[in-house]
């Protein structure tokens, strides 16, 4: 595995992370979580060098962090990164231009999810406290810099970071300006193309860490959906891939399936070109089978793509507005 400074926080972390929504399972979630199988996942991964967790207390209520915390315990010879998130009070995903931080962020909820967080991963402290949604017109608000600022030194949280809306990279910008925020987690993959326009050059003027998430447009760029694609009753997916995104996002990944290499995997390509960017610190796939673990901690070790490979996959860039199905 190879390493990758993080931002000013100064850590060596693995540039494979872990991504645990999917892991967790629960209400509005991802279906086909498996407990075991999972735990025998998140063990692969640190067996691999992996270092990196992301996880959030919406994801499974609780599940996640808890399994988190347990993988922690069970590999106390290791240094593994704990980074969570707590949800929006209002529980809107996204947010939107017309959100209050004092409906989705107060200052008496942060600790309150904070403590619930710390609770659940049996830790005294977590690495990185993101938020989950994020307006740029909060930047500078006292209620949550003040909050953030007293956790930092009471030593419960070592750096904040926000994890920016869908396909909103620039709504994040006049924040990083307040040098409180220590990373970004930001859609970033062979589509959205975007946070090369803004957000990277901020983050690497800065000194801000990257966390590249959705790095297979939550399944299109495995090249394994199709038109036809269900999932069972309650999987979020449904309610992301409804005809209107689920038609065009096949048809841009068949297109897409027509220059991945020889002996490539279209999410190995997908993985090479995020890391093929060196503003990235660590992309933070979703894994549930050791098998996935091992595909694609391996692309930690592959060699930069062709620049004429990568010239071809800047075609493919796709910018998207959110809808109300984005979410």
């Amino acid at each position: 595995m190879r390493e990758r400074r993080f931002g000013r926080l100064g850590w060596m972390v693995g540039d494979v992370g872990y991504g645990m929504w999917g892991i967790a399972g629960g209400e509005g979630g991802w279906t086909g979580a498996d407990g075991e199988g999972g735990d025998a996942a998140l063990d692969e991964a640190v067996r691999l060098g992996c270092d990196f967790f992301d996880t959030a207390w919406i994801y499974g209520r609780g599940e996640s962090e808890r399994m988190l915390g347990k993988l922690v315990r069970r590999h106390p010879e290791r240094r593994l990164r704990i980074a969570t998130k707590p949800p929006p009070k209002d529980r809107e995903w996204p947010s939107t231009r017309d959100s209050k931080l004092s409906e989705v962020y107060p200052p008496d909820y942060l600790w309150e999810c904070l403590h619930r967080s710390l609770d659940g991963l049996g830790t005294p402290s977590v690495d990185l406290f993101q938020f989950h949604v994020w307006e740029d017109a909060w930047a500078h608000d006292a209620a949550w810099q003040d909050t953030v600022t007293e956790m930092k030194e009471r030593g419960l949280i070592k750096g904040v970071g926000i994890s920016v809306n869908r396909w909103e990279p620039w709504n994040v910008l006049q924040t990083l300006r307040t040098g409180l925020i220590d990373a970004v987690q930001v859609i970033y993959n062979i589509f959205d193309q975007a946070p090369e326009d803004e957000l990277f050059p901020a983050c690497r003027e800065l000194d801000v860490a990257v966390i590249a998430r959705v790095p297979f447009d939550e399944g299109t760029l495995t090249g394994t959906l199709t038109r036809e694609t269900r999932w069972p009753e309650g999987d979020w997916r449904n309610t992301y891939f409804v005809p209107e995104n689920l038609v065009p996002s096949v048809e841009r990944a068949e297109r897409l399936a027509r220059i991945v290499p020889e002996g490539m995997t279209m999410p190995e390509l997908a993985l090479r070109f995020i890391l093929q960017n060196p503003d990235v610190t660590t992309v933070i796939p979703g894994m549930r089978k050791p098998a996935h673990v091992r595909a694609n901690i391996a692309v930690s070790d592959a060699e930069p793509l062709d620049e004429e490979l990568m010239a071809r996959l800047r075609e493919h860039r796709w910018d998207r507005r959110p809808t109300a199905w984005s979410q």
